[in-house]
């Protein structure tokens, strides 16, 4: 099977493919910020939610319904803050998904990734985890709303966690841009193999 990548491109597909997994994933999970209401776990992340309270008209008092969904709709979303982390994430991690797609079709396709389409690719990796980067950066303005008021003590505010605490995910997202900005950005310089020069 011919492929267009070096062996450093053989390890910058997979690399690539890897980081976008991991932004990807912590992007989707609920699991950004940990805290808890009435005596139950609650978990945000930028569009979705674990354990929220309803009102229960028996007991005419509020329980909380453990379980994780999106909000009912964008403008569900707590604060203005986290709809333009959420649209900016995502836009992030669907550029590395991308790359990373190509990447490892580079594996398997030849004079797919030429040296410059490399770059290109890197540049392209650079820019969607400088996007997860904002969108990380942006989450933490989001902490003052009321809803995350609620979870974590009523003492939270921007760049404040209060009783809360930042949870997993998050640092899965950050990480997951870190890697493809500095490291698969790098690498994509010397993954194409130079193009063979055909006379016409």
């Amino acid at each position: 099977m011919a492929s267009s990548l070096t062996c450093t491109g053989v390890i910058w597909a997979l690399l690539s493919f890897l980081c976008a997994a991991t932004s990807c994933v912590g992007f989707f999970m609920p699991y950004w910020l940990w805290g808890s209401q009435l005596g139950k776990p609650v978990s945000f992340g930028t569009f979705r939610r674990c354990s929220y309270p309803v009102h229960d008209e028996s007991r005419q008092t509020m329980v909380m319904v453990e379980e994780c969904g999106r909000y009912a709709s964008f403008q569900g979303i707590p604060s203005a803050e986290w709809r333009i982390c959420t649209i900016v994430t995502g836009l992030g991690c669907g550029l590395l998904l991308l790359v990373a797609l190509t990447a490892l079709m580079g594996c398997c396709v030849s004079e797919l990734i030429s040296r410059t389409v490399g770059r290109v690719a890197g540049g392209i990796q650079f820019l969607g985890g400088l996007l997860i980067g904002a969108g990380c950066a942006l989450y933490p303005l989001g902490w003052d709303s009321e809803e995350v008021r609620q979870t974590c003590g009523y003492i939270s505010g921007q760049f404040d966690l209060g009783k809360c605490e930042i949870g997993w995910a998050y640092y899965c997202t950050g990480a997951g841009a870190a890697a493809a900005m500095l490291l698969c950005t790098w690498l994509a310089c010397f993954s194409g193999k130079k193009q063979k020069q055909y006379p016409y």
